[in-house]
């Protein structure tokens, strides 16, 4: 069996898939050599043309000569550009590209001098040059493949693979471009120089010249150059292959030469092959030996509106439009200008944009060669694209999901493997642009996988900043640990046992805050110490009982993980609401309930309340009239009159000891009930609430008791002319017996209240009591002071009256000073328990009527008296007699 070399030696070759014939018309621009064409006055560079992105080497206002590199980099897939003539950098700015889309590039615009003057210039002798040292030489030259694809050469020209076969490129099958034909017939020994140095970098076993048959020209010279040069004999080869488009593609013309397919996604390195061009190859000899960058190149200007058509050395940078101008363009309406054979080729949409080192056509055809752009029509699955198509691709599934947006699927269909060629679009029945969906589908797949690898790229940067942000934190740490153990070691016994003793604090001060609601047992303390303060032990005692029971619910709160805020607040207002004023209305009823939502129980509550006060005001209302009536009717003192007025004398006084008694029952009360209080009374917030309201209507029936009781003494001033002894006594009665009413009434209202209370509610119980106890101490108060006050204007002094009292009725007497007494001892009973109350100030004019009602009570009660021991006198004479 004959190896791939033997078939090589003997001209084998295979046919490749797919392909067609358009027509050529290369004889436009093969029939005359290459020529110069005169220097522009401006060029454009674009900076990067070919590699990632570079630095500019160079700024507004640098002069250049020709040569001169504009950017530099570091990177391997980086080639420098170089400036295609001598002139001056007058602006870096964005140009529009060449490219179908013009999008604009940051370019370096050079304004020629004219001159065309060299840079300085190095020459090599290939023999004292090392492998590495052509490669860089071949690098800094910038130069790329010259077929049209621009790849970066050092790269191909340093694998990583051994390398078996090299094939030159001489195919050009493009129709309308002949600038490799027209190469290879005038510089064929420069292209063989440097194909040398291909094969003394890879050292292939095979180097294969590959041109088509209708290049017979160029065919001839390479053969003559072969034969000339000093490669061992039966190393290298021209083979000539037959013309078909695209046989000058790379993986078909590998496949032509060889026989073999390079896989999808592969590179023909692997398999053991390299293919140059044979522009590149005479690229490589300039750069090596004579030292000269890729500045320029060979373009063909062709098509029938040209005027001068043939194959240009063009620098690098040449505006479009001044190539198109020197060789005489005429241009047609609608004139298309295409960068470019025919077949992949794209249009320009702006001719002041540059030669690139890609390229090589301009193409300029009339209406007659390339008519205008059919209309696009549906498909009809014929499958002429699936045939025509070199790559073995189905172009039909890449149109519907490129059409579809669908790039994913068309990426699976190996999307990336076509060569754009155009066959597909040129077999097409429908006038698809076939090849156009291919291009938008690429570049969308190129913008996703940069955008996937940006991503990532940020990913792995954050990544390394976890990483970094982890290490300073473990190496603070270690420092820290280092620098408490040198601490540690350093330390004395003494300090060692300040720093227990400071733990062992802060673990104590911990533990408490845990056990204890911090400021609330604080609180509960300085509450306990102020009521506390200079009162009977026995109170004291009642307080010192509280604040433990409080303590102690604070306590069990705690453990059980319950909020002990809700409670104190609630005691503190409970507290708050037994020291509030006794002169204050019964609207603050209305702003408890405001303050707290009442339940309907409690709303039933504060009803009867309501009404129970209600009632209480009538009663009080009538009194005055009663009283009055009564004076009116009053006739002269009689023994029934006497008599009457002890037994209004005598109730007074019974009354007045039973409201002290009640006052004493009450502190008594307090005292037991709060020596009952268990952690559950303080947190039942509804008798609270019903304490407070009960407490607030036993006030307003006081004051109001009160506020009666003055105008029952007005109405005895009135009166003033009825010397009724009985009648004062029972005015005074009726005062007393008011006030005890409201008193009374408001205590009935507070135990009715309360008996919806549970038994457990002590709290609220006691502040009830404390509240009546309250209310009945300042009416018995107000009644003792109308009894005690008088005025100087009209009637002696109270303490004359009182002597004259007790020398006419010592029992009259003790029986006012009992009462007296008896009203006194309620306040301080009171007061030992609440906060002391102060009477409200009465106006000059009310303490004036209410001196006035006084005195003329006592004139009239020493009138009774008087009478009554005359009458006993009388009555004794008569027994004697």
């Amino acid at each position: 069996m004959l190896t791939l070399l033997d078939q090589l030696d003997k001209g084998t070759l295979w046919r490749s898939p797919g392909g067609i014939h358009p027509p050529e018309v290369k004889f436009l621009s093969n029939a005359t050599p290459i020529g110069q064409l005169p220097l522009a006055s401006t060029y454009l560079v674009p900076v990067p043309q070919v590699g990632e992105n570079c630095t500019l080497a160079v700024k507004v206002g640098d002069s250049v000569l020709k040569g001169t590199p504009l950017t530099q980099g570091t990177s391997i897939w980086h080639l420098p550009v170089h400036a295609p003539t001598s002139g001056t950098i007058v602006a870096i700015e964005p140009r529009a590209s060449n490219h179908a889309s013009a999008l604009p590039v940051n370019t370096c615009v050079i304004a020629a001098d004219g001159k065309d003057t060299w840079c300085e210039l190095v020459q090599n002798q290939l023999d004292d040059l090392s492998h590495q040292q052509i490669v860089d030489k071949v690098r800094s030259a910038g130069i790329a493949g010259m077929g049209g694809a621009a790849f970066p050469t050092h790269i191909k020209l340093n694998p990583v693979s051994e390398i078996d076969l090299v094939i030159i490129n001489g195919v050009e099958c493009e129709p309308y471009i002949s600038a490799d034909d027209r190469l290879m017939r005038e510089y064929s020994q420069d292209i063989l120089a440097g194909i040398g140095i291909i094969h003394r970098l890879l050292t292939p076993k095979r180097i294969v010249i590959a041109i088509e048959d209708n290049k017979p020209e160029a065919a001839k010279a390479m053969q003559a150059a072969v034969s000339q040069c000093g490669l061992p004999a039966g190393s290298i080869r021209v083979t000539v292959i037959p013309t078909k488009y695209p046989s000058g593609g790379e993986k078909q013309l590998i496949q032509i030469i060889t026989g073999r397919e390079v896989p999808s996604g592969a590179i023909p390195a692997k398999l053991g092959i390299v293919v140059h061009n044979v522009g590149t190859a005479y690229a490589i000899n300039q750069a090596v030996t004579q030292g000269k960058p890729l500045v320029e190149r060979v373009v063909t200007v062709t098509g029938r509106n040209v005027g001068k058509p043939g194959n240009y050395w063009l620098p690098i940078g040449t505006p479009v439009d001044h190539v198109l101008t020197a060789t005489e363009f005429t241009p047609e309406p609608d004139q298309k200008v295409i960068i470019g054979g025919p077949m992949m080729g794209h249009a320009l949409a702006n001719i002041q944009v540059p030669i690139l080192k890609g390229t090589n056509c301009i193409l300029v055809p009339s209406s007659q060669e390339i008519g205008s752009t059919p209309e696009e029509k549906a498909c009809i699955r014929c499958g002429e694209c699936a045939t025509a198509c070199p790559a073995l691709l189905l172009p039909q599934q890449l149109f519907w999901h490129a059409k579809a947006e669908e790039y994913d699927k068309a990426a699976s269909y190996n999307l990336k493997d076509c060569i754009e060629c155009g066959c597909c679009s040129y077999v097409c029945p429908s006038d698809i642009p076939l090849v156009e969906y291919y291009r938008i589908a690429k570049s969308a797949l190129k913008q996703a996988a940069d955008e996937k690898q940006q991503a990532e790229r940020a990913k792995q940067r954050f990544d390394a900043r976890l990483a970094r942000l982890e290490e300073e934190k473990l190496a603070r740490e270690a420092k820290a640990k280092e620098a408490s153990e040198r601490r540690q070691a350093s330390m004395t016994g003494t300090d060692k046992n300040a720093v227990a003793e400071a733990m062992a604090r802060i673990a104590a001060k911990k533990a408490a805050a845990q056990a204890v609601t911090g400021e609330s047992i604080t609180e509960e303390s300085s509450v306990t110490t102020t009521d506390t303060t200079e009162v009977p032990k026995g109170k004291a005692a009642v307080a010192a009982a509280i604040a433990r029971a409080k303590a102690k619910k604070a306590a069990q709160a705690n453990a059980d993980g319950t909020d002990t805020n809700g409670a104190e607040t609630d005691s503190a207002k409970t507290d708050n609401a037994v020291n509030v004023d006794a002169n204050d209305s019964i609207s603050a009823t209305d702003t408890i309930a405001q303050e707290a939502p009442l339940s309907q129980k409690d709303k039933v509550a504060a009803a009867s309340a309501r009404a129970k006060a209600k009632k209480a005001a009538q009663q009080t209302d009538t009194a005055p009239l009663e009283s009055t009536e009564t004076a009116d009717n009053t006739p002269a003192l009689s023994a029934d009159d006497d008599k009457k007025a002890k037994v209004a004398a005598a109730v007074a006084r019974a009354k007045a000891k039973k409201a002290a008694q009640q006052a004493e029952t009450a502190a008594s009360d307090i005292e037991v009930s709060n020596t009952e209080i268990s952690v559950s009374d303080v947190n039942d917030a509804e008798a609270i609430k019903k304490a407070k309201v009960a407490a607030a209507v036993a006030r307003a029936k006081a004051k109001k008791a009160a506020q009666q009781a003055e105008t029952n003494a007005e109405n005895g001033l009135n009166q003033t002319t009825t010397p009724a002894v009985d009648s004062a006594a029972n005015v005074h009665a009726d005062v007393n017996a008011d006030a005890e009413t409201a008193v009374n009434a408001a205590a009935t209202d507070i135990e009715v209240s309360n008996a919806d209370v549970s038994v457990n509610d002590a709290e609220a119980i006691k502040k009830a009591k404390v509240a009546a106890a309250v209310a009945r101490a300042k009416a018995k108060k107000i009644a003792a002071a109308s009894a005690e006050s008088k005025t100087d204007a009209e009637i002696e002094s109270v303490d004359e009256i009182q002597t004259e009292a007790n020398v006419a009725s010592p029992s009259i007497a003790a029986t006012l000073d009992t009462a007296t007494t008896e009203a006194d001892a309620v306040l301080p009973s009171v007061g030992s328990t609440a906060e002391p109350i102060e009477t409200a100030p009465l106006s000059s004019d009310e303490l004036k009527k209410a001196r006035i009602a006084a005195t003329i009570a006592k004139a009239k009660a020493k009138k009774a008296a008087l009478a009554q021991e005359a009458n006993a006198s009388s009555d004794s004479s008569v027994t004697n007699d």
